[in-house]
C-alpha cells in the first residue's frame, strides 16, 4: 500500500501453524455436534409406537400375505358375500312368514269383532268367553229362500237337531249350520222367515250377503270369512242342500289329512270351459282361459269341498281382491292355483245315489256324499233323500263311535 508520502508499508499479521490446526479441529468438532443431534419427542401415554419393521409386517397381515399364516386355508370375499346374502334372504323370509300370519290373526279377530256388532250368530260354547274354542271342523249347508222343504228333509235325514246337534259340538267338535244370506229388500217378508225359521231350530248361519243364482262365489268368499270368524276350526266344508252326507265317515276323511298344510279336498275335475251364450254353466270371461274348447285348470267339484284353516283365512284376509267367476266352484279354484295347495281328490265324496252307494257302503267303502251329477244334486231331494239314507247311510251312532 502506499501512503500519502508515496512511501510503501506493509502490515501483516502472523497466525501459527498451531492454532489454524486447532481452529479447523473446533469447526469440524461442532458441526459434527449440530448435525448428528437427535430429538426426542416425548410419547403418549397408552399409544404404541411401531418401528418401520412392525408397520411392514402389520401391512403384510392386513393383506393376507404374513408367512407366519400361510397353513391357514383362507376363504375367499365371495364367499363371504354368498353367506351374507343368503342370511339377509333368510331373516327377510322369516319375517315376512311372521308379518303373514299376524296379517291373517289380525283380519280373523276385526272380522270376528264385525260379525259380533253385525248381530251374526255366536256360537253357544263362544258366548261369554274370551277364549276361542278349537272345533274340528265347520260344515256349511248352501241354501236359498225357496229351498225351506230340502232344509226339513236335510234335518230330518242326517243333520243333528235340538240336544244332538249341542252334543256334536260339544262332545266331537263339528258344528253343522245352513248358510244364507239376506233378500234385496233387507228385513223383508223372505228374511221374517228365515229368522223365525232359525228361531224354531237355531241352526242357521246368516250372511252379509244378497242372495242370487249369479252371485254364489261372492256368497262363498262370505261364508269362509264369516264362518272362520265364529269359529277356530282345522276344517271348513261347504256342501249344497240337495246332497246327501254322512257325517262320521266326512270327519273320518278330513282327520286322515290333518297334520297336512294347505289342504284343499274334493272330487277334482276339469271340465271344459264354455263360451255359448244361454247354455247353464256360461262362463263370460271363458277369454281368460285361453283358445275356444280349452278346460278348466283342476278343482273340486261344488257338490261338497273342504279347505283347511289356513286357506279359509287366505281368503277371509283376501276377500276384497279375489277374482270371482261365474261358477263358484271354478272360482275357488282360481283363487288357490297360485299357492301352494295339496289338492286330495276323494272319489267317496262324490259317490251316486243307489245302487252305487249302496253297493259301496256294503263293500266297507262307506261315502261321504252322494247326489246325481246329472241334476248336479239328488234329483227329486225332497222326495229321494229318505231312501238314499235309508240304503246309503253309516247310522245314526256312527258319529258318536267315530273318532277325530
Amino acid at each position: 500500500m502506499k501512503n500519502r508520502g508515496g512511501g510503501e508499508q506493509f502490515s501483516r499479521s502472523v497466525i501459527s501453524q498451531k492454532w489454524v490446526l486447532f481452529l479447523c479441529l473446533g469447526s469440524f468438532c461442532a458441526g459434527l455436534l449440530f448435525t448428528n443431534r437427535i430429538w426426542f419427542i416425548p410419547e403418549a401415554k397408552g399409544v404404541a409406537r411401531t418401528t418401520a419393521f412392525e408397520s411392514e409386517r402389520l401391512k403384510l397381515v392386513a393383506e393376507g400375505c404374513d408367512p407366519s399364516f400361510s397353513s391357514v386355508k383362507r376363504v375367499p370375499k365371495k364367499i363371504f358375500k354368498e353367506v351374507s346374502n343368503t342370511q339377509n334372504i333368510d331373516m327377510k323370509t322369516t319375517l315376512d312368514k311372521t308379518i303373514s300370519s299376524l296379517e291373517m290373526e289380525l283380519a280373523a279377530a276385526k272380522a270376528a269383532h264385525e260379525s259380533i256388532l253385525n248381530g251374526s250368530p255366536v256360537s253357544e260354547n263362544d258366548k261369554g268367553s274370551t277364549k276361542r274354542r278349537k272345533y274340528f271342523m265347520v260344515v256349511g249347508v248352501n241354501t236359498a229362500f225357496s229351498s225351506r222343504k230340502r232344509r226339513d228333509s236335510v234335518r230330518a235325514m242326517w243333520m243333528p237337531q235340538g240336544d244332538k246337534r249341542r252334543a256334536l259340538e260339544a262332545e266331537k267338535g263339528i258344528v253343522v249350520r245352513f248358510v244364507i244370506g239376506h233378500s234385496a229388500t233387507l228385513g223383508g217378508i223372505l228374511d221374517r222367515a228365515i229368522e223365525a225359521e232359525d228361531q224354531k231350530h237355531g241352526d242357521i248361519m246368516r250372511l252379509d250377503h244378497v242372495e242370487g243364482y249369479l252371485a254364489l262365489s261372492a256368497k262363498t268368499k262370505a261364508y269362509f270369512a264369516t264362518a272362520v270368524s265364529l269359529w277356530d276350526a282345522e276344517y271348513y266344508v261347504k256342501v249344497d242342500d240337495d246332497v246327501h252326507v254322512n257325517i262320521a265317515t266326512l270327519g273320518e276323511t278330513l282327520a286322515r289329512h290333518r297334520r297336512k298344510p294347505r289342504v284343499y279336498i274334493g272330487c277334482m275335475k276339469s271340465g271344459p270351459v264354455l263360451s255359448q251364450r244361454g247354455v247353464r254353466y256360461h262362463e263370460p270371461e271363458f277369454w281368460k282361459f285361453g283358445d275356444n274348447g280349452n278346460k278348466y285348470f283342476r278343482h273340486a267339484t261344488g257338490q261338497l269341498y273342504a279347505i283347511s284353516k289356513d286357506l279359509a283365512t287366505y281368503i277371509s284376509v283376501n276377500k276384497n281382491v279375489l277374482h270371482k267367476f261365474a261358477n263358484e266352484d271354478v272360482s275357488l279354484g282360481a283363487w288357490f292355483i297360485g299357492l301352494d295347495v295339496q289338492h286330495i281328490d276323494d272319489r267317496r265324496l262324490c259317490c251316486g245315489t243307489p245302487p252305487d252307494c249302496e253297493w259301496k257302503a256294503q263293500a266297507g267303502n262307506v261315502c261321504v256324499a252322494s247326489f246325481d251329477w246329472s241334476c248336479s244334486g239328488i234329483c227329486r231331494s225332497v222326495d229321494r233323500i229318505k231312501e238314499v239314507h235309508r240304503r246309503c247311510g253309516e247310522g245314526e251312532e256312527a258319529v258318536w263311535k267315530a273318532k277325530f
